[in-house]
């Protein structure tokens, strides 16, 4: 009985090791999220969107009244002005202020007013970059993630013709032992399967680099193990869309980031406009301020009062209400106004071009994708007569009826038959997604 238990323990060691061992798959989705969160380039981009953020904060504190307390300490000697009442002194003596300030900006010609509206128009662009920044890298990976499937069809398909060639270099091998075929046919077949071998090993090697190209995308530390997890591409169905290109484009112009990034800025510059223009007015601040002082000079009984006791009889209180009014500054301020009217006017062609991009962009996705579905139903179509005609060839070669020149060429027509209808599939699908991410702006919705 205990060695009964000592088997299953050591079973149970042994299966646990056999899956903590294994490999993780990862779904598109399982690389979507961690690009996501774990990205570098994304995360600079997010500190760019704080960082305008923070430049909206500190112009909005920038309305507050500011607030300063202070205080100075003085040692004189020689003729000096006692500060409690003005009497002229000639002995060393100190004596110290202390005080608190404010000041209000009333009016700057709506300078700060301009001035929040702009960096508020900036922090929208400042989020749009983030999800341009966003989507790039969720369309690269989905790119590459669709590179890795369509590298593992390919391998899969060799390793199939590498499969049969097998199969048919057996039997081929046995019916020459056995005097039924003559040994150069044996040849062929073994040349055969050495190039099917050659194929399958490429195909390997492609795949693998894939599968590390989109891992380096994902930007994981190098000794992490990655695989990815391959869908049932033949149970995926694609259905017959149809998409116009003037319909697909109002609503990219609508929702992609990549205009309104360029709307924000504009919008944002146009309040700097009127920011700079701001300067030109007269400011009127308001200020007030509280102080006291103190003073070690004698009183009549040869000593001098508290601090305490000076500090609360020499209070002082000042309001004050200033204008300035700006007469020359160097140009400096001709030239702001300047700098912004030429980014308003560069930001509106940058505008005009990216619609024009926009709508090119749309359009040949339109077209490819109605092409793509020729391409797929005609390869598809090539694919499955293929397949009907290889099992007809296969069986006329088992018979002897064909000769192993017409079977290699009619096992490499199903291989490339089957391979153009993964390609077209996998081109058709990803031409779908980019028209669905024009209508949407976002890529989470699409990956299902």
């Amino acid at each position: 009985m205990k060695r009964i238990y000592i088997i299953i323990s050591l079973l149970s060691v042994l299966f646990i090791q056999a899956i903590s061992g294994q490999v993780k798959k990862w779904t598109l989705e399982d690389c979507i999220k961690y690009a996501v969160t774990n990205n570098i380039g994304l995360q600079r981009q997010k500190l760019q969107t704080e960082l305008k953020r923070t430049d909206l904060l500190v112009s909005r504190m920038n309305l507050l009244p500011n607030l300063n307390a202070g205080s100075n300490i003085y040692y004189t000697d020689g003729r000096s002005i006692n500060q409690s009442d003005n009497s002229i002194n000639f002995n060393k003596n100190m004596y110290s202020d202390i005080g608190i300030a404010s000041n209000l900006v009333i009016f700057n010609g709506l300078y700060e007013i301009n001035t929040i509206a702009a960096y508020k128009f900036l922090l929208k662009a400042g989020v749009e970059s983030e999800k341009i920044v966003r989507n790039t890298l969720i369309g690269d990976i989905l790119g590459q993630y669709y590179q890795v499937l369509y590298a593992r069809g390919l391998e899969d398909a060799s390793k199939m013709q590498l499969d049969l060639s097998e199969k048919q270099l057996f039997r081929i091998t046995k019916m020459v032992e056995t005097g039924k075929e003559a040994l150069a046919k044996q040849y062929e077949i073994e040349s055969q399967f050495s190039a099917d071998k050659l194929s399958y090993t490429i195909a390997h090697n492609t795949a693998s680099q894939a599968v590390t190209t989109l891992k380096q995308m994902l930007q994981l530390d190098p000794g992490t193990e990655f695989d990815v997890m391959v869908p049932d591409l033949k149970n995926t169905l694609i259905t017959d869309n149809s998409f116009s290109p003037d319909s697909i484009y109002q609503l990219a112009a609508q929702n992609l980031p990549r205009l309104k990034e360029i709307e924000f800025e504009l919008r944002a510059s146009k309040k700097q406009i009127a920011a700079a223009r701001g300067i030109i007015v007269p400011k009127l601040t308001a200020g007030g301020q509280i102080g006291s002082i103190y003073s070690d000079i004698l009183n009549d009984n040869n000593k001098p009062n508290s601090y305490s006791t000076q500090i609360k009889g020499d209070i002082s209180k000042q309001v004050s209400l200033s204008l300035n009014v700006p007469l020359f500054n160097n140009l400096s301020t001709y030239r702001n106004i300047k700098m912004a009217k030429l980014r308003k006017n560069d930001n509106e062609l940058r505008l005009e071009l990216e619609k024009n991009n926009l709508y090119t962009d749309v359009e040949n996705a339109c077209l490819n994708y109605n092409r793509g579905k020729d391409e797929f139903a005609a390869a598809n179509s090539n694919f499955y007569y293929n397949t009907q005609s290889f099992a007809a060839v296969q069986k006329k070669f088992e018979s002897g009826l064909i000769n192993v020149t017409d079977y290699s060429v009619a096992k490499t027509t199903l291989f490339r038959a089957e391979t153009e209808a993964l390609r077209t599939k996998l081109q058709l699908l990803i031409r779908k997604l980019t028209i669905q991410f024009y209508s949407t702006g976002e890529y989470e919705n699409l990956m299902q």
